[in-house]
């Protein structure tokens, strides 16, 4: 099973380490592990001669003198300014030396970032929420929340004389919690511009906090990209009171984000506020008298939907949200490799179905000499640069259209959204890439760039027939079929996910023209082989809902799979599987064959060729009701670093028996926490191949 080749690459980024590492492996990948079975139990199981370390859970205290968590609701919510926050995300690893400083090859200690999505409310409170009349009364509850979203910052460390045994070092200097009352800096072209303007900052250069951190990405500059995905529904905005007091472009700018209701934590509802404005800040209606929304947070939904450049080295540098890279539901940032003299790319997503792929590419190339020049490279490479999005042609080709003011349709007189300027461009970037004509997506999450050849994957999680009726598939979405689950549930649309990936036309990064295929189709092993199992999967390797994806820096051409599950969890939990896979066009051109009623429906997409069980493979099954996401690992290979997020979330808790719908990952009667686990080889070799 060969490492495609492609572009040659000569820098430890390009060669695919993003914080360094051994270089490419001049050798072909093999598994070294048996295919781990499909699982109902409440544990979290990997292959056998492999161990994992609970590193770091919800509530592990991160400063000296912070007391162990107790896991029953009543720990003080100040002292979660120095906990691990809740649902664990993605993550990247940063190598360290043992002075203190960055290291790109180190693999005994390292700075890991790690994202923490959102809460599971039922946990973190003595019996969850308190609410009266629609209302928080507990400012104690919520201000425990608010501390236990965001980042995390720790310093991991691999035991002396202990095979693959870790553990994070509580009391270090570099431990730190962003969140959402941490200050952050606006940057790029929205930045200090009258549509983020508000009572916290007038002048719109700064914004308070980040929330519902998803996926991630790292710089060859040595910083964290944190990812701001479903932030829109924290926000309070009752349209009855508000939608009078707003103008067109307004109403069509919340419309478009969702930005409505009353707030999914009815954060901004506490009173009294505080002098700070801690809760009213959470509340996006217009309520002062002046012109510009310095007297209210009218504004301030437009200072969240950004990615977030967090320097792990530096405990006090600020973070700062760069505004250059659009707003919409940011799944991740993944940038490719940085070539001496090229420009710098970064591919996303936008979390939502029917939501589109962008990607970012610099007006500034890359200088290497700018790999330790921390947030000013940021300042240097993320804030000036061409924001576009995909459109997939049928014919296996696409295009990469520009989001900029005056072109594809991007103008003053389009009539869904009148564009003002750049800045409102990169604030309603969903706007823009509707009026540019895009290819509506099947839920576009993670991306990967493959560090041989540059290609990018694409997971493509999943969709339902309310959203992509079968006479809306197309060549890039081009299933809808009956999942029906074993407890008899019909499943209409896509409900299995798959996941697409592109390589763009001369291997150039700043090219607008690409060529694509789908890659591997999410199902059960015994559906139908012909339109919906067209990957061929197996029991050793059939999944469902693809989420993260990420390629190993140690191996290079070894593609990890993560999945975030509703659809196949009556047979199965959450998993993780490890992939090898080929190129873009190495397969052929399918016809799928939809049916829906007397409605029937066929597409002809290009498919690329399948794996089987020796280039695709189950390597961990996690406990109950969670999702598995984030993969971040050692330069050495021979750590994998795995998030287990929301374990039991899908049950309502018992508190007077202590009944959940997992224990993981402290077993008893304990409440389940999100936790990050440390995976190694027990012959201490290298994970997966």
């Amino acid at each position: 099973m060969a490492v495609f080749g492609g572009v040659g690459l000569s820098s430890a980024w390009a060669a695919g380490q993003q914080h360094g590492g051994q270089g490419v492996h001049p050798r072909l990948l093999k598994f070294n592990f048996a295919a781990v079975p499909k699982s109902l139990a409440d544990v979290v199981t990997v292959p056998r001669r492999y161990s994992y370390d609970v590193l770091y859970r919800l509530g592990d205290p991160i400063a000296a003198g912070v007391a162990d968590y107790l896991n029953d609701g009543t720990d003080d919510p100040e002292s979660f300014a120095h906990r691990a926050g809740d649902h664990h995300d993605g993550m990247s690893y940063f190598g360290l030396s043992r002075s203190g400083k960055r290291d790109e090859n180190c693999s005994a200690r390292g700075l890991l970032c790690v994202n923490h999505e959102a809460i599971t409310p039922a946990f973190l409170h003595p019996t969850g929420q308190t609410v009266v009349d629609g209302a928080r009364t507990v400012p104690e509850e919520v201000l425990r929340e608010f501390y236990v979203h965001g980042v995390s910052v720790i310093k991991v460390v691999k035991k002396r004389g202990k095979k693959g045994e870790w553990s994070y070092k509580q009391d270090s200097r570099f431990n730190r919690r962003i969140h959402t009352l941490t200050t952050m800096k606006l940057s790029g072209p929205a930045a200090e511009t009258p549509y983020m303007i508000t009572k916290f900052s007038p002048d719109g250069s700064k914004t308070r906090g980040t929330v519902n951190n998803c996926a991630n990405g790292a710089t060859p500059w040595g910083t964290y990209l944190t990812c701001e995905e479903n932030w829109a529904g924290y926000f309070r905005r009752i349209v009855a009171t508000d939608d009078p007091n707003r103008t067109a472009k307004e109403l069509a700018s919340f419309a478009r984000y969702g930005v409505v209701g009353n707030g999914r934590e009815l954060w901004a509802t506490v009173t009294p506020d505080t002098a700070d404005d801690f809760y009213g800040r959470w509340n996006a209606m217009k309520l002062g008298a002046s012109a510009d929304g310095s007297d209210d947070y009218r504004n301030v939904a437009n200072t969240y939907g950004w990615v977030v450049e967090i320097d792990p080295f530096n405990r006090t540098s600020i973070p700062k949200k760069r505004t250059a890279l659009g707003r919409f539901a940011h799944e991740g940032a993944w940038l490719g490799p940085a070539k001496k003299g090229e420009p710098l790319v970064s591919y996303m997503g936008c979390d939502a179905r029917n939501e589109y792929i962008y990607k970012y590419v610099s007006n500034r190339r890359w200088d290497p000499r700018d790999a330790n020049a921390g947030m000013a490279a940021g300042d240097k490479y993320l804030d000036d640069g061409k924001l576009y999005v995909a459109t997939f042609n049928a014919d296996g080709t696409g295009e990469w259209r520009e989001l900029s003011l005056g072109i594809n349709n991007i103008t003053s007189a389009n009539p869904a959204y009148a564009f003002a300027d750049q800045a409102d461009v990169v604030i309603n970037t969903r706007l823009a890439a509707d009026a540019a004509g895009a290819t509506k997506m099947d839920r576009p999450e993670w991306a990967a760039v493959h560090p041989k050849n540059g290609e990018v994957y694409v997971t493509l999680t999943n969709t339902n027939a309310s959203s992509r009726p079968i006479t809306s598939v197309d060549a890039a979405n081009p299933r809808f079929y009956n999942d029906r689950k074993t407890t008899g549930q019909d499943q209409l649309g896509n409900p299995n996910g798959h996941i697409i990936r592109f390589a763009e036309e001369r291997h150039k990064v700043d090219a607008t023209s690409f060529t694509w295929d789908v890659f591997l189709f999410g199902a059960r092993a015994t559906a139908d082989a012909i339109n919906v199992n067209i990957s061929g999967l197996t029991d050793a390797n059939d999944f469902s809902s693809p989420d993260s994806v990420w390629f190993s820096r140690a191996n290079p051409g070894l593609l990890w799979i993560e999945t975030d599950d509703g659809a196949y969890t009556d047979v199965t939990n959450c998993m993780l599987l490890a992939a090898v896979p080929g190129e873009v066009g190495d397969g052929t051109r399918r016809t799928v064959t939809n049916v829906d009623g007397a409605v029937t429906q066929s597409v002809e997409t290009p498919v690329g060729k399948e794996l089987g069980e020796k280039r695709l493979r189950r390597f961990l099954v996690g406990s109950k009701e969670c999702e598995i996401t984030g993969v971040a690992e050692t330069p050495d290979g021979k750590t994998l670093f795995v998030n287990i997020q929301h374990p039991g979330e899908s049950t309502t808790p018992d508190f007077v028996t202590g009944t959940f719908g997992s224990h993981w990952p402290d077993g008893g009667v304990s409440r389940p926490r999100s936790a990050t686990i440390a995976i190694t080889k027990d012959d201490g070799d290298e994970i997966g191949v």
